[in-house]
């Protein structure tokens, strides 16, 4: 595991509450890789280069780790992902309206 992943993972463990670690397999395209979540569903990912990644997620972030592949992610995760995707798309839509209305004056002449 990259030292400096390390590092932000203690971080960001640290600074809240409720830290699970759901580890994600190998792919081809992906190493092997955990994503934390804490309790209100707020996670972040890093690769942790292998099997022996995971030893070190236990002994150095003391945290519940879980096999994604077998247990999914926790619906607080899906919710917040959801729920930042919707927030996400309201912004979006609002600078286009902004930028149609400089276009296109305010409607009020």
């Amino acid at each position: 595991m990259r030292p400096a992943d390390l590092d932000y993972l203690r971080q960001w463990a640290a600074e809240r509450s409720g830290v699970e670690a759901y580890v994600e397999p190998e792919t081809l395209v992906n190493e092997m890789s955990v994503v934390l979540v804490d309790k209100t569903g707020e996670w972040t990912r890093r690769r942790i280069g292998g099997p022996k990644g995971v030893d070190v997620i236990i002994e150095e972030l003391g945290v519940r780790v879980y096999d994604a592949q077998s247990s999914g992610y926790p619906q607080r995760m899906r919710d917040r992902i959801e729920r930042d995707r919707i927030i996400r798309q309201r912004l979006e839509a609002r600078e286009r309206r902004a930028r149609f209305e400089e276009r296109n004056g305010d409607g009020d002449n």
